[in-house]
């Protein structure tokens, strides 16, 4: 139990290692768009996708919850 919490301690306090990726994917992105490429087409691609997971999942627990309860009726 108590690695458990160290672990969740450890991860709340320590995220700065992902910001700082989010800096540079944003300089590459500027810099690609820039030269031409299509670099940040596809990062402006695999954003949408990232974004666009969670909507189709809790769509899907919703029509899940929906059907269970209609079936139930």
């Amino acid at each position: 139990m108590q690695k458990w919490i160290y672990i969740i301690v450890w991860l709340i306090l320590f995220p700065l290692a992902g910001e700082a990726q989010c800096a540079m994917c944003k300089a590459i992105a500027e810099s690609s768009r820039a030269g031409g490429s299509s670099i940040a087409d596809g990062l402006n691609g695999g954003i949408v996708y990232l974004m666009a997971f969670p909507y189709l999942l809790m769509a899907g627990v919703g029509y899940a919850i929906y059907r269970n309860k209609k079936s139930r009726t």
